[in-house]
Parts: C-alpha cells; structure tokens; sequence
C-alpha cells in the first residue's frame, strides 16, 4: 500500500477517528486504525469494538492499492509534527514508513487481515425519521444523561418510536429531559443508545443521514462516514410514571433575565433557593459558609402565596442553553415535589434539593 495525502486532509481525518480507538492498551489491534485503498479511493477505519467509524474519500491519491494498520495515536502525534505538505504513507516490509521530504517515521503494523469487522446494513430495518431533527433533539437531552451509573441502561439516551411521535430521554436521576419529535412511524420501537455515541452522531452528521439497527447495533450512514454503535441492553424506566400528572403553579419565565440571576448565584454556589411571590423573584444562595449572593427579577408570577424552592442550577441552564424562545414555562407543585421546565417539545422535569 502506498498513499499521498496532504496534511491537513489526514489530520483532520485522524482527529475524527480519535475518539474510536482503545486508549488503554496499545497492543490491541483496536488501538490502530485501518487503512484500504481500493479502486481509487482510501477507507480508513477505527473501532474499539463497541463503537466504530469508516470514512471514505477520495482525497487521498492511491498509488499502490492494499491494506495496512498503524497506531492511532502515534500516528496522529506525528502526523501534526509535520510541516503543511504533502505526505507519503507507505507500507514496506509490514512496517509503515511516513514521509515529508527530508522527515521519515516508521511505525509497526498488525495483520489487516485480524482487524475487527464493521457491522452491515444488509437485511437491516431502516428508521424513518428525520435525521436533521433527531440530531438536534439529542443535544437538548445530552446532558440529562448519566455516564458511570452502575444501571448500565441510564447511562444512554431512550430513542422511543410511537405511533405518532418519538420521545428521546435522557436522565442522571435527579433530572429527566425528554425531546419529542412528532412524526407518524408505522412500528414502535425502543433503542437505548449509550451517551458516548450520542456526543459523536452530534460531531459527525450535520445533514441528512440513514438510520439502520438491529438487536444490537444502531448504524448510520451517509456519503463519507459508516458509524455503528452498540446498543445498551437494558430497560429503561418508564419515564412517563415521572411527569407530574397535575399542576399547581404554571408560570412563564423570561429566558435572558433568568439566566442573567442565576449565573449571578453560581459565582458563589451552584445551589440555589428561589423564592417566588406575586411580583418578584428572589434568588439566594445556598452555601455552607458565611458567603452570600442575592438577587431578584420584577415579574408578575400570579402567585397569591410565597412559594419557595431549592435547586442544581446546573439543571436548569442546561435546559436554557438548549431553547430558542425567549420565555419558558415553569410548572410547580409542591416545594419537594420534583418540578417542570418546558419549552414547545421539551421538558426537563428536575429533583428539588430538599432541607
């Protein structure tokens, strides 16, 4: 095998893959990423075995077609020494020699031959969704998922296909935001997809993509890029037991002010009390020493009583960072009752701390 590509084409093409790699134990072929050049085009590969990436292009020139695999990191590190130039990527002797001019690097190589397979679409049902506003569905509820809970399925993102809607959620046990998108599906389904995928389709796709699955991978593919994961065999919660059924209090809140408050309380803490009454909105903090901060918006609640309540701020401007509108609407109940923040389809149903 033997290829030129400039560099900045293989860098960025190496960053992508980064992510995709077995980062703990460089002796596993999983650490290196795969290269093929076959009929004038260079499919480079990564896949720690539960997540993977192929990319095509034909921005590389292919002289010598074959297959070979190099560390990706290594790789990587070398690769961003070089100067802006082309450079020549050959396998001789099953050793991967770089070149840039007077510059040359070699690098060991496994057997392409061993290297772990990709998952195919073949035979594989398709979802039928709008790709454009699944993306953008699963950054609102990004956050909300938990990383190392010991319940592996909380650790993911529910994609749940309705009749006539579906409902991506996402919870770390002290909130619950849920993205719906209406759409009218001919099957009902249930995949959770863990978050480290969900952080890469986010990355990767910004257009139109196909959505493939089976029992246990999610693919998605679209002209450049070959992405599987493997699903979270679980069960979620049933999500739907955990939004309130009825409402007290339902007030609309201005976005920019409130957001404007609560960063003021989070030079000092991140926990915040909030009282509300008929015409103000007093914020304080919630911190263990003798520090302090308070600050207060006009608006006209259509309280009757002072109503108070305690929480995570983080909860909340992650559910702002992720909304258009200028207002929202904040559904109350009770001051140890969990609460709701919603915004057209998406709601963020969080725990109040409670003394």
């Amino acid at each position: 095998m033997k290829i030129r590509v400039q560099k900045q084409i293989i860098e960025s093409i190496l960053i992508n893959l980064q992510p995709f790699l077995e980062k703990k134990d460089a002796s596993q072929i999983t650490s290196h990423i795969l290269f093929t050049s076959e009929n004038g085009k260079c499919i480079i590969k990564a896949t720690d075995s539960e997540i993977g990436l192929k990319i095509i292009t034909d921005h590389i020139t292919v002289e010598n077609e074959g297959s070979c695999t190099a560390h990706g990191k290594k790789l990587l590190d070398i690769i961003r020494i070089l100067k802006e130039d082309e450079i020549i990527l050959e396998l001789l002797d099953n050793v991967l020699i770089i070149k840039q001019k007077h510059s040359k690097f070699k690098l060991p190589t496994f057997d392409p031959t061993a290297y772990p397979s990709f998952p195919s679409i073949e035979n594989k049902p398709q979802i039928s969704l709008d790709s454009l506003s699944l993306i953008q569905n699963l950054k609102k509820i990004s956050p909300a998922i938990d990383t190392n809970n010991p319940k592996f399925e909380l650790n993911g993102a529910l994609i749940n296909i309705k009749n006539n809607a579906t409902d991506l959620v996402g919870t770390d046990t002290r909130r619950l935001a849920i993205a719906t998108i209406p759409s009218s599906n001919t099957q009902e389904l249930s995949l959770i997809v863990p978050k480290k995928a969900i952080l890469e389709i986010q990355k990767l796709f910004l257009d139109q993509i196909d959505i493939f699955f089976d029992e246990t991978n999610l693919i998605i593919t679209n002209e450049n890029y070959f992405f599987f994961t493997r699903l979270i065999n679980g069960k979620f919660p049933d999500y739907q037991r955990i939004i309130p059924s009825s409402i007290k209090h339902s007030i609309y809140l201005p976005k920019k002010e409130m957001t404007d408050a609560i960063k003021m309380i989070t030079t000092i803490s991140q926990e915040i009390k909030m009282t509300l009454l008929s015409d103000v909105i007093i914020f304080n903090s919630l911190s263990a020493d003798n520090v302090e901060a308070k600050t207060e918006i006009e608006i006209q609640t259509g309280l009757s009583e002072k109503f108070e309540i305690s929480f995570n701020s983080k909860y909340i401007l992650d559910f702002i960072s992720q909304i258009d509108k200028n207002e929202f609407l904040m559904e109350l109940n009770e001051p140890n009752l969990p609460f709701v923040v919603k915004n057209d389809h998406f709601i963020t149903i969080i725990m109040p701390i409670v003394a």
